[in-house]
């Protein structure tokens, strides 16, 4: 059960607040309280609560919370905010505030009528977002007083203990006295500076929220059985689609459980979904998840050279077809939810319809952007489909999907919130692979951790990428992108569907080969935060002028050094 909140859905102004409310719900006694927001005014001032923990045994937390942006240094703490810094005082706001509650508690005629004791009251401070040391320790806040984002997985049980080192000449309240306390308020780091990453944090953990309320979609949709959700890059199509997953495998809106299989094209891709879906219930996890070729294999069928297209166009599904129709009840599918969808040729759609246990009343879910159809496929299911239409985005800041908008299949509202300017970075095709290695060089002196950072090509592959693969085999190359410690090297066909924090996209082309506009599209959609784009200024002008004329509006100094020629019109 869970703790008692006050209220029970609070708004927050910050996701940073939000953050520690969704962890102390999750984590606190069903005996506690807590509140969320309390404002308290007495004759001198007004004072504000960011939350307010109520703990049988323990005491009275009164908590500040401050997200990214927060530092301490030299014992003083600020706030950077657009690039200026200003001195707060967390510390201070959390204690003011804390008396004032105190006086306002023991002031109450309840609490003086009821003869009770005086009782433990304390104040705190938490940082979700900044990182802080052992040795962290101010003279007014000791370390066990400051709680940053290494003390998250363990904050319920911190707070509880911090009452217990104030006022140590105060009694513990019982349960009554809480109830009581409650019913009176509600009856009217020494050096540590913010990241990089810690405003990544905040940014990333709105991005989260959204997605999540996009998901109502699927509330809304829940009695269609075959519809195709279309959105650009960074609309959460990826989350909904593992969303859907789930809802169909555990059961929804009165239906049984369903037996879903849970597809896409792209190796990484699936192996991203397979570690999300391992963290699931046993019981809400997917029947199956991987690629089409790994259904094929599911069902005894071996797999192709990679240099024989037609028989992954012609003779596999054909194969695949013939073994579905086969198949036993207890094989089949009552759904298939698809990611990337775009990248299914016409004949793999087959197949799935035919091992599906109803053929004409069986799911099929599809999550595409026609925009990122960066093969030579242009298949659709021989069914009749639902369109619906993402047209937000949420998982980029505003700064890289402005870049990549007009590439975008249509108008997207920029959710994303504010971040880093895209910087661009002019090289030769020949010169680009070592450009841009120097560029994730200076991504990880700006503080990014490795594994948040991804160098990613257009045209061929990077040195990098190549020794993994022919050292590690695929499936041990794929196992590397959840590497903490190590920069991920890949090119934009094998990336579609996941995301980096911080990525250098090099464009090692000319931008003459076919869909070199679709493989750009993909390339600047994959940072979420921060974006370097190294290549020639006229090899990217075959993208689209207005993409070239987004890279100069980013970076116009680096763009304006470049000695060639910029094409006409930019």
């Amino acid at each position: 059960m869970a703790p008692t909140l006050i209220p029970d859905e609070p708004r927050f102004t910050t996701s940073s607040e939000e953050f520690v409310w969704t962890r102390l719900r999750d984590a606190l006694r069903p005996e506690d309280t807590l509140i969320a927001n309390h404002r308290l005014t007495d004759a001198a001032k007004d004072y504000e609560a960011d939350l307010v923990v109520v703990m049988p045994g323990a005491g009275v937390v009164v908590v500040e919370v401050k997200g990214a942006g927060i530092g301490c240094r030299d014992g003083r703490w600020f706030m950077e905010r657009e690039g200026r810094r200003e001195t707060v005082d967390p510390v201070a706001q959390a204690r003011d505030a804390r008396y004032a509650i105190r006086d306002y508690v023991e002031s109450d005629r309840r609490w003086a009528d009821s003869s009770r004791g005086r009782v433990r009251f304390a104040h705190t401070v938490v940082t979700p977002f900044l990182t802080l040391g052992d040795d962290f320790d101010l003279p007014d806040c000791p370390r066990w007083m400051v709680h940053g984002r290494e003390d998250m997985p363990t904050l319920a049980t911190r707070l509880a203990d911090v009452p217990l080192r104030f006022e140590t000449n105060r009694l513990a309240p019982s349960l009554d006295d809480c109830q009581l306390i409650v019913e009176i308020l509600t009856g009217r780091g020494v050096d540590a500076a913010p990241t990089v990453e810690d405003q990544a944090d905040e940014r990333h953990a709105r991005a989260d929220r959204l997605t999540q309320e996009q998901a109502l979609i699927l509330d809304v949709t829940r009695l269609l059985r075959r519809i195709e959700v279309r959105g650009g890059a960074g609309s959460g199509k990826t989350v909904l689609a593992l969303t859907q997953a789930k809802q169909l495998s555990r059961g929804q809106g009165g239906r049984a459980p369903e037996r879903v299989a849970l597809l896409c094209y792209s190796i990484g891709l699936a192996s991203y979904f397979r570690r999300e879906v391992a963290g699931w219930p046993r019981k809400h996890r997917p029947a199956f998840v991987g690629t089409f070729e790994g259904l094929a294999n599911l069902w005894g069928i071996a797999s192709g050279s990679r240099d024989e297209p037609d028989f992954w166009e012609h003779e596999l599904p054909r194969i695949m077809a013939d073994r579905a129709a086969e198949l036993p009840p207890g094989q089949r599918f009552d759904s298939f939810v698809v990611d990337e969808a775009q990248d299914f040729a016409e004949s793999w759609w087959r197949p799935l319809v035919s091992a599906l246990k109803d053929e004409q009343e069986g799911g099929l879910f599809l999550y595409s952007d026609e925009n990122q159809r960066i093969f030579q496929r242009f298949g659709r299911p021989p069914v009749p489909l639902v369109p619906l239409v993402l047209d937000h985005n949420l998982r980029n800041t505003r700064q890289i999907a402005e870049v990549f908008r007009p590439l975008a299949p249509l108008r997207m509202r920029l959710e994303g919130g504010n971040g880093p300017d895209v910087v661009f970075v002019p090289a030769a095709p020949d010169d680009a692979d070592d450009v841009a290695d120097d560029k994730v060089e200076a991504l990880l002196d700006e503080g990014w951790a490795p594994g948040h950072v991804a160098l990613l090509t257009t045209g061929r592959r990077h040195p990098e990428q190549r020794s993994r693969q022919e050292m590690d085999g695929q499936d041990g190359y794929w196992e590397s992108f959840w590497d903490d410690d190590l920069v991920f090297y890949g090119h934009v066909l094998g990336f579609k569907g996941l995301e980096r924090r911080a990525v250098v996209l090099c464009v090692n082309e000319d931008g003459t080969r076919e869909r070199f506009r679709e493989r750009m599209y993909v390339g600047l959609s994959r940072a979420t935060d921060r974006l370097i784009v190294v290549g020639d200024p006229t090899a990217i002008a075959r993208a689209g002028d207005e993409v070239l004329r987004g890279m100069a509006g980013a970076d116009r100094r680096n763009f304006h050094a470049h000695p060639r020629p910029v094409p006409p019109g930019v």
